[in-house]
């Protein structure tokens, strides 16, 4: 959990620092998971927002006013008063586009004299204008609700208040200096209408400020949960993709890049299909027909098996889909262990209680075949006899490997001097024509292998292949190629043979799996084992022309 607390920590520490607020006010309240530059930019921005307002009412104010010069209420009372507070107005808000993208003074100075200027210009006009039946007073709400917004409901019945002795300056003044009645009803009622859109605004502001500390919460909550989500993902023993509807790669964890290679590109950008195209078919006959079927498929390299298991995102196959990579080697891997559990302890009773006895037994086969009063009926039997214990001794070595597999000293081996090095020695000892192995290797291909287990590996392979093949020169190949994989070599034993039938390809690497009377079943078993002590695999290629089997080992760069 220390990388989920660092997670966590790395998302929090984003939360509003006071220095950074420093530029607004110190003392107003912090948002959750918001930092200091991020909500001091709101709150500019919002200010910087209304200021356009501003510009866009001094000019239609001015506009009217000559456009509609004969018949307009507008500067009725005192023209050249309007013109000149609609003028100030219009460079007031010029003026407060430089304080506002300087930041200076700092923000809460700025609203209240933005809101005390707007109430003086705004009075002003009203004055010019008639007072309050020139309607202008209105212009005085949309700045009182707009200061209220920005500023989280700060000073909303100060401003009120201000706007309040301002009206009824005004209304008092015109009926002073003027014949005209001052209309203190309306301006009471203007007042009013001040204070509760202050209040609104205020109660508004403040359920937003609630709302955004509820949302910055969900917000950090929801950054820790994908951040604890992407560390399961990572630590999953499977593997794991998301595809969105497009087939874009949105997520992927390190065990699917394990078995299909790193993923060339960004994160939403790398489509399935330029991945893995074997993926990419099996997605489309998903979406196409629903089917479920886990299907092995095999690495790009063709080193390891897996299965795909397609599970969709919501209720609609093309809104996208999880893809559970399951990597069957492992599987197949855990199952060995127990059948090599079970062998073990049966090795140590096999090798005292059978070995013994049994060398007892073909020795004494062996002195009694040199007797020569037997016939040949009963000369027969002992041979019967001794092939049997000759066979019986072969099995019995054979267990006794299954315990050696992890005792080998991996070292770098050239493969070319290797194989015919062991072609040699292979044709000689089983009696067979040098020429039989036909070797395609690179001289500068080398591996990481065991030597004493790489000999047993290809001993029992090409033993397999020598005793299918049409004993012809040429008639088995070794070849050798850089895999698709990073640093990969793949080997090839290839014979002109019949091949393995398909019904037997899913048994073949089984123990005491065999279709020769004399054969032991676990040959190819063991050569299998052997390779996984080496990070390497040992799998059969199905091959129309004859028999293949492959092994895939760590290549060594030079």
């Amino acid at each position: 959990m220390e990388n989920t607390s660092a997670a966590t920590n790395t998302v929090n520490s984003t939360s509003t620092s006071p220095q950074a607020l420093s530029a607004l006010n110190p003392s107003w309240p912090e948002l959750p998971g918001q930092s200091g530059a991020q909500l001091a930019a709101a709150y500019w921005r919002s200010l910087h927002y209304f200021n356009f307002y501003r510009i866009a009412l001094a000019s239609l104010l001015l506009l009217a006013h000559f456009l509609f010069a004969e018949h307009n209420p507008l500067g009725a009372l005192a023209p050249p008063m309007f013109v000149l507070a609609s003028v100030l107005y219009l460079l007031l808000g010029g003026l407060l586009i430089v304080t506002i993208q300087s930041q200076w003074p700092r923000f809460d100075i700025q609203v209240s004299g933005q809101v005390f200027a707007d109430i003086f210009l705004i009075t002003v006009l009203m004055y010019s204008s008639g007072g309050v039946v020139s309607g202008l007073g209105l212009l005085v709400l949309v700045t009182l609700a707009a200061s209220s917004l920005i500023a989280r409901g700060r000073l909303a019945m100060f401003h009120a208040a201000i706007a309040t002795i301002a009206v009824l300056f005004e209304e008092t003044y015109l009926s002073y200096s003027t014949s005209m009645s001052g209309n203190y009803l309306q301006a009471a009622l203007l007042s009013t209408t001040y204070f509760a859109v202050a209040g609104l605004a205020y109660y508004l502001a403040k359920r937003l400020s609630v709302s955004e500390a509820i949302a910055q919460r969900q917000r950090v909550d929801l950054a820790n949960l994908d951040t604890v989500n992407r560390l399961v993902i990572q630590d999953m023993q499977d593997g794991v993709i998301v595809v969105d509807g497009d087939n874009r790669v949105r997520q992927i964890n390190g065990q699917a890049e394990r078995l299909l290679g790193p993923l060339t590109g960004r994160r939403g950008e790398v489509t399935i299909d330029a991945y893995s195209a074997s993926l990419a078919a099996r997605i489309a006959e998903w979406r196409d027909s629903g089917d479920i079927s886990l299907i092995p498929l095999r690495t790009p390299g063709g080193t390891r098996s897996f299965r795909a298991r397609i599970t969709p995102i919501g209720t609609k196959r093309a809104l996208g889909a999880v893809i559970f990579l399951e990597d069957l080697s492992r599987l197949q891997a855990q199952a060995q262990q127990l059948k090599l559990a079970a062998l073990g302890r049966l090795t140590a009773n096999i090798a005292h209680e059978i070995r013994n006895p049994l060398s007892s037994i073909g020795h004494a086969t062996q002195l009694l075949q040199e007797d020569e009063d037997f016939d040949a009926t009963q000369k027969r039997l002992l041979e019967i006899i001794n092939d049997n214990t000759f066979r019986l001794d072969r099995m019995v070595q054979d267990i006794l490997q299954l315990n050696r597999k992890d005792r080998g000293q991996s070292e770098t081996l050239q493969l070319a001097a290797y194989l015919q090095s062991f072609n040699q020695e292979f044709s000689h000892t089983e009696h067979l024509p040098p020429n039989l192995f036909q070797i395609e290797v690179d001289p500068a291909i080398a591996i990481e292998f065991d030597r004493y287990h790489l000999h047993q590996v290809l001993w029992n392979v090409c033993r397999n292949a020598a005793r299918h093949c049409k004993q012809q020169a040429g008639s088995i190949r070794l070849t050798a190629t850089q895999a698709p994989a990073e640093n990969v070599i793949q080997l090839d034993i290839i014979d002109d043979g019949p091949g393995v039938a398909s019904a037997n390809q899913a048994q073949l690497f089984e123990p005491f799996f065999t279709t020769e009377s004399t054969g032991t079943g676990l040959g190819l078993y063991i050569a299998r084992q052997l390779a996984e002590a080496n990070n390497a695999t040992l799998d059969y290629i199905d091959n129309p022309h004859g028999g293949q089997f492959r092994l895939c080992a760590k290549g060594v760069t030079h």
